[in-house]
C-alpha cells in the first residue's frame, strides 16, 4: 500500500498518527482537508508531504468550478498558496506545487478539463517517480553498509515517509535484501515518537532486527563502539550542505563525529534548496507545546500544572558533521557548496 495515492476522485492517506495501533486510510475530497492533513501530521516525511501536496492541488483543480480558463487558473494558484503554508520546513512541499503548476505554464492553451487531467497526471508521475528514486538511493546507500553493522536511525524515513520504500530506512532495507546482517538502534524520536511508533513498525514488517532506544541513549552506544553507521533523512538541505531534519538530529551528528562514526543524510535531489545559502536560512517549524506537555506515565501527566514548553520540530545539522549526502544520483561528498550544485543541476 502506498502512503499517498489518488483513489475514487480523492487523495487517500495512511493516517500515521494512529500507527502502530491501527491502520486507517481516510480519503479526502477537499484540498483544504489535504492541507490540514499535512499540518496535523496525518502524513509526514518530506517526500510524502510533497506528493500529497501535488495530489491536493490536482484535487483543487477538480473542485474549482470556474469554467473560464483564466479565472480557473487564478483560483488554482490561490489553492497552491494555501497548501504551501501547511508546513514550512520541508522544501519538497513547495517544490512539488511548483512542478505541478509548471504544467499550466508550459501549456497555456489547455481547456479547463484538459488542465485538470494534466495536473493529476503530473502528480501521479511524481508519485511513481518517488518509489523509483528511493530504490536508487537505497542502492547507493547500501554500498556504505557492511555485513554485521549496527546502525543508529533517527525519526522515520521509511515507506511511510515517502510514497513507498523510503530514504534512509530504504538504505537499510536494501542492505537487508542484499543479505547483509544488520542490527538497528532506533531512536524513539521525541516528542511524537516517530521512531518508536513508525520505524520500529516498519522494521518489524521487514524482518530486520532492531532495538528501540531513548534518544539520549545514543551517545552511550556511540562512545562504547557499538555503532558503525548513522543514517537520517532530511527535510531541507541548504546549498552549503547544512541539513534540516527532525529535532534531535544535530546532537546525534555531533556525538557521532566525536566518536568517529560515519553520519549520512539520505534524501532525494528535490530536498536540496540551492536558493538557501546555509542552514540559518531554513525556516524551523515550532509546533504546539502540548506535544511536549501532554506526555503521561501511568495515566498521570509528567509536567507540573502550568508548565510551558518549546517545541521546535526540526534542527539544523551543519555540513561539517556529515560524512556525505546520499541522493538518487550518488553519494555527495564535501565541499558541498560545489558538489551539491553540480549534482542537482546534473
Amino acid at each position: 500500500m502506498r502512503t499517498v495515492e489518488w483513489v475514487d476522485g480523492g487523495v487517500r492517506l495512511i493516517d500515521q498518527r494512529l500507527l502502530p495501533g491501527r491502520l486507517e486510510t481516510p480519503v479526502y475530497h477537499d484540498y483544504g482537508e489535504v492541507g490540514r492533513a499535512i499540518r496535523d501530521m496525518v502524513v509526514r516525511g518530506a517526500p510524502a508531504i510533497g506528493v500529497t501536496a501535488a495530489f491536493g492541488l490536482a484535487l483543487a483543480g477538480f473542485q474549482i468550478r470556474a469554467g473560464e480558463p483564466a479565472a480557473w487558473r487564478r483560483q488554482v494558484q490561490a489553492a497552491a498558496a494555501e497548501l504551501r503554508q501547511a508546513r514550512p520546513t520541508a522544501v519538497n512541499l513547495g517544490w512539488a506545487l511548483d512542478r505541478v503548476l509548471r504544467v499550466l505554464d508550459v501549456s497555456p492553451d489547455l481547456t479547463v478539463d484538459q488542465a485538470r487531467l494534466a495536473l493529476l497526471a503530473e502528480a501521479q508521475a511524481m508519485a511513481d517517480e518517488d518509489i523509483a528514486i528511493n530504490r536508487r538511493m537505497g542502492q547507493h546507500g547500501a554500498a556504505l553498509v557492511e555485513d554485521g553493522d549496527t546502525l543508529i536511525h533517527h525519526c522515520n524515513t521509511g515507506a511511510l515517509a515517502a510514497v513507498g520504500f523510503g530514504t534512509a530506512l530504504g538504505v537499510i532495507v536494501t542492505a537487508h535484501e542484499q543479505g547483509k546482517r544488520l542490527h538497528v538502534l532506533v531512536d524513539e524520536t521525541r516528542p511524537r515518537l516517530q521512531g518508536a511508533r513508525l520505524t520500529a513498525w516498519e522494521l518489524k514488517q521487514a524482518g530486520i532486527p532492531f532495538d528501540l532506544i531513548a534518544d539520549g541513549a545514543a551517545g552511550h552506544f556511540l562512545r562504547t563502539g557499538q555503532v558503525q553507521l548513522c543514517l537520517v533523512g532530511a527535510d531541507r538541505i541548504a546549498a552549503n550542505g547544512d541539513v534540516a531534519n527532525k529535532i534531535g538530529t544535530y546532537p546525534l551528528a555531533v556525538v557521532a563525529r566525536e566518536n568517529g562514526v560515519p553520519f549520512y543524510s539520505v534524501a532525494p535531489i528535490s530536498t536540496v534548496d540551492l536558493a538557501v545559502p546555509t542552514g540559518d536560512g531554513i525556516p524551523i517549524e515550532e509546533r504546539d507545546a502540548g506535544e511536549v506537555l501532554d506526555l503521561q506515565i501511568g495515566g498521570a501527566g509528567v509536567a507540573p500544572a502550568g508548565s510551558t514548553a518549546r517545541n521546535p520540530a526540526f534542527d539544523v545539522t551543519p555540513h561539517r558533521y556529515l560524512s556525505g549526502l546520499v541522493t538518487e544520483r550518488g553519494v555527495v561528498r564535501p565541499p558541498y557548496s560545489h558538489t551539491l550544485a553540480r549534482i542537482v543541476n546534473g
